[in-house]
């Protein structure tokens, strides 16, 4: 049975242990105002504690996934006491990237149409990305006097330095292909097949454990800047923790008596 949640910016619905926050704002291009964070973070949360979600996808309506913040609200008179205001969105929107990687559930990013900047890092920053041959990605600050300086932390862990730098100091588009290239997303897909693909591949992952999968997820990000040695010592008690669980004891009997396993979670 299909599940929704109201909210202004976004359209939030549940349906077959899936969670589909879209951004509903295409007359602005889905930008990503303080109130629009807000509520992305709201959805992320109650996905992020619902058992019954095992997978998150983020898409939007419109020819932009995201066109990035809304620039409204970073236009100023110039003075010093606005700093306060800007910090506050940015502190927003570094809080909504965060959430993305600290539900349990992997989020998936569904990109139609373009993503720049902010929208860009949001994109970066979604555990997995599929996109149509028609989506367009860009840092393009730079052409404004606003450097992409928070899409760039993203982006650089993402993409890699070079690849990064690049898009960061010319502000252009980069197609679909080079993004999956470049390793911005997983796959490229015409775009009349991209949420199917989108929902093939979350329901590869609704298969499995929800509980292995979470604590996998949060593993992945405690290790991926950590040096070789101390990766392997922080993995290592994980996976030890893993296997004594109930799931892994299942997962492991089920493949030894050839039957499909009965998930807990």
């Amino acid at each position: 049975m299909i599940a929704t949640k109201s909210y202004q910016f976004l359209n939030y619905e549940t349906d077959e242990r899936i969670a589909t926050l879209t951004l509903a704002n295409p007359e602005k291009r889905n930008a990503l105002s303080r109130a629009t964070m807000r509520e992305i973070i709201g959805a992320l949360d109650v996905a992020g504690k619902d058992r019954a979600v095992k997978v998150v996808v983020m898409r939007a309506l419109g020819p932009a996934f995201s066109a990035g913040h809304d620039l409204r609200e970073i236009r100023c008179a110039g003075d010093e006491s606005d700093v306060a205001a800007f910090r506050e969105i940015f502190d927003v929107c570094v809080q909504m990237m965060e959430k993305v990687q600290s539900i349990p559930q992997p989020v998936i990013a569904e990109v139609a149409g373009i993503a720049t900047a902010a929208g860009c890092q949001l994109v970066a920053t979604c555990d997995l990305a599929i996109a149509s041959t028609e989506a367009k990605f860009a840092t393009p600050g730079v052409k404004i006097g606003l450097f992409c300086t928070t899409p760039m932390v993203a982006l650089t862990r993402a993409i890699g330095r070079k690849r990064a730098m690049e898009m960061l100091l010319t502000g252009e588009f980069i197609d679909a292909a080079t993004a999956a290239d470049w390793g911005l997303v997983n796959k490229v897909v015409p775009a009349e097949r991209l949420h199917d693909e989108v929902l093939a591949l979350a329901r590869k992952i609704v298969g499995s454990s929800g509980f292995v999968v979470g604590l996998g997820k949060a593993a992945f990000y405690a290790q991926i800047d950590l040096d070789q040695a101390k990766a392997y010592a922080y993995a290592k008690e994980v996976m030890s923790m893993n296997a004594l669980a109930a799931d892994a004891q299942e997962g492991i009997g089920a493949f030894l008596e050839r039957r499909s396993p009965e998930w807990k979670q």
